[in-house]
């Protein structure tokens, strides 16, 4: 292979000229049909790499990278977090036992009303499934999609006690490490949920999400039940 020198390049680099962001009339783009295959790019960039580095900019490098790290973020539970139409929800990760794709509730006689939806088959199994939107009286309707990104609405299956319950979701967030101690108190957002229903507020970088008390979210979704 033919190997050309190796020189320092300015604004009026050969591949700028003569190169695929030129003319293209470099000869040498017969051989290697484009500047990056060709020797001459290559050397330009290790040229580029062992410039000399400005004092300067070394000083303030080494005054960066000698800070110390900061004490990473002190956390103690793990939630699940979800939304609900304009609401960012979250419940304790034990209680999340599987994210299933949607499927339509059959309603139960007599029960067509109030959050208890009907049940759902979930991989062949028949479980309840229960509105969220409905218990804490969150409003669903004309809800824009979120900007920037794909959101698929799912079942989230929770065990509490003895029974498990389908719960429609418009989108799943994931995992969000938290404090225990740290929980804001309930946003106003979702004050309209029943009293103690949510124990907190918890952030997740631009997410906040109200975390679901367990012990009260398992009562009010056994007495649908009844």
């Amino acid at each position: 292979m033919k190997h050309l020198p190796v020189r320092a390049w300015d604004e009026e680099a050969c591949w700028r000229g003569i190169g695929v962001a030129g003319d293209r009339s470099c000869p040498e783009l017969a051989t290697h049909v484009h500047c990056r295959n060709c020797p001459v790019y290559a050397g330009a960039a290790q040229h580029n790499l062992q410039r000399p580095v400005d004092a300067d900019y070394r000083d303030a490098w080494a005054r960066e990278l000698a800070r110390p790290e900061p004490p990473p973020a002190r956390t103690d539970a793990a939630a699940l977090a979800f939304r609900v139409g304009r609401e960012w929800l979250a419940v304790a990760m034990a209680l999340a036992v599987e994210v299933a794709p949607p499927a339509p509730a059959h309603r139960l006689p007599h029960r067509s009303r109030g959050a208890l939806l009907g049940i759902v088959n979930v991989g062949g199994r028949l479980l309840p499934a229960v509105s969220l939107a409905r218990l804490l009286n969150v409003d669903t309707d004309d809800v824009p999609p979120p900007p920037g990104r794909h959101a698929f609405a799912r079942l989230l299956v929770l065990a509490l006690g003895p029974h498990r319950y389908a719960l429609p979701v418009d989108e799943v967030h994931g995992v969000v490490r938290h404090a225990q101690d740290a929980m804001r108190p309930t946003a106003a957002n979702v004050g309209h949920a029943p009293p103690g229903l949510v124990a907190g507020v918890i952030a997740d970088g631009a997410i906040e999400a109200g975390l679901l008390d367990t012990a009260r979210l398992r009562a009010e979704l056994e007495a649908l039940l009844r």
